[in-house]
């Protein structure tokens, strides 16, 4: 069986430390907020060149708490991706806020930043581009769209960790930028957790508010806010990967590398232009025979998966507000994308043992 990602083998590598850092973490039973959650938002943003960074409890949460700290409140649009996760869309509505769903590169399956400002009207107040499968989306572009339309710039990072563009990591180019480390992402703890990254101490301090119920001093509280809080054996935990990420990232592409080397004649595989460092949070290829393939994968016991079925735009929760919108190049992308397994230690012999199950269907 080759899984879509081998957390239990990671694991084993790591255990050791991780082992010894969860029973230090139960022995000072400073379970919520305690030390590892504060040396792991010092050690995060020193990574990422950061100013600031503040944990919570989850990659939605993260995004919630990002769109609330900002100020987008009822009334307001937030431009965004329709081919991601629901939660970056969710989030906006849980602030009150519209979702407004613009197309998607055909390469990247990022947000197309030539599709925005059509999309702009009074109402709009923020744009959240989603760095996909761990490819840095052209921040640059949207930089200058939210400059000339005086626009909030949110980074959806849940799938980004380490990822780089112009020699800058995703999370530091927006205004806030959200993580998320769901046990299976590039960073993952072992259960749900997120953080959120900002660009001023102000933004910061709004975010450590609303993640612990509104308060900044015990029993006195300002605003309604949240039970958002990192629990410090998570925290504890990602210390111990972070000190890693690297090291993942790179055997992330490596595998990624080796399969577009083998499936670039039969599919087409992910985009990479030289202008960022692609991180592969998934391997992602586009053909018009995914049931075959995948149907084939499964009968050779190789786990397979389509990262998203449904652009968010066509989903039921969404389907009466976006009536009559067509996003083409989404619904396409949707209707013929299908991810592979990646993971860091992830031998090449799995990858073209893949690969060739693959190649057998389409070439």
């Amino acid at each position: 069986m080759i899984p879509m990602v081998d957390l239990k083998n990671q694991y084993q590598m790591l255990k050791t430390e991780i082992d010894a850092a969860v029973l230090a973490s139960l022995e000072s039973s400073q379970f919520i907020l305690g030390p590892n959650v504060t040396a792991l938002e010092q050690e995060a943003a020193a990574y990422l060149g950061a100013p600031h960074a503040v944990t919570c409890a989850s990659g939605t949460d993260a995004l919630h708490l990002a769109i609330l700290a900002a100020g987008i409140g009822p009334g307001d649009e937030v431009i965004t991706s329709p081919f991601t996760f629901i939660a970056t869309a969710e989030a906006v509505c849980y602030a009150g806020a519209t979702p407004v769903f613009t197309d998607i590169d055909p390469k990247t399956f990022n947000l197309d930043p030539a599709m925005i400002e059509k999309a702009i009207t009074p109402r709009t107040k923020a744009i959240i581009p989603v760095h996909l499968f761990g490819q840095p989306a052209d921040m640059a572009a949207f930089t200058a769209i939210c400059k000339k339309h005086d626009l909030l710039l949110i980074e959806d990072c849940a799938q980004s960790f380490g990822a780089e563009i112009s020699g800058r990591m995703t999370g530091t180019l927006g205004l806030l930028g959200c993580f998320s480390f769901f046990p299976s992402k590039n960073l993952g703890c072992y259960g749900d957790g997120g953080m959120v990254t900002c660009a001023t101490a102000e933004l910061a301090e709004q975010v450590r508010v609303l993640r612990n119920h509104g308060s900044r001093v015990r029993y006195h509280h300002s605003v309604i806010g949240f039970n958002s809080r990192l629990d410090d054996i998570q925290a504890a935990i990602l210390r111990v990967k972070l000190k890693r990420i690297d090291e993942f990232n790179a055997g992330r592409r490596r595998v990624a590398h080796l399969y577009s080397s083998l499936l670039a004649d039969v599919a087409t595989v992910p985009h990479e232009d030289g202008t960022g460092r692609h991180v592969y949070h998934q391997y992602t290829i586009l053909t018009d025979r995914r049931d075959a393939v995948m149907a084939k994968l499964s009968e050779q016991q190789i786990a397979s998966a389509v990262y998203y079925p449904i652009p968010l735009h066509k989903q039921d929760v969404f389907a009466q507000a976006c009536a009559g919108v067509h996003l083409p190049v989404a619904e396409d992308v949707a209707s013929r994308c299908m991810s592979l397994p990646v993971y860091p230690e992830m031998p090449d012999a799995s990858v073209r043992m893949v690969a060739e199950t693959v190649k057998e269907v389409l070439a």
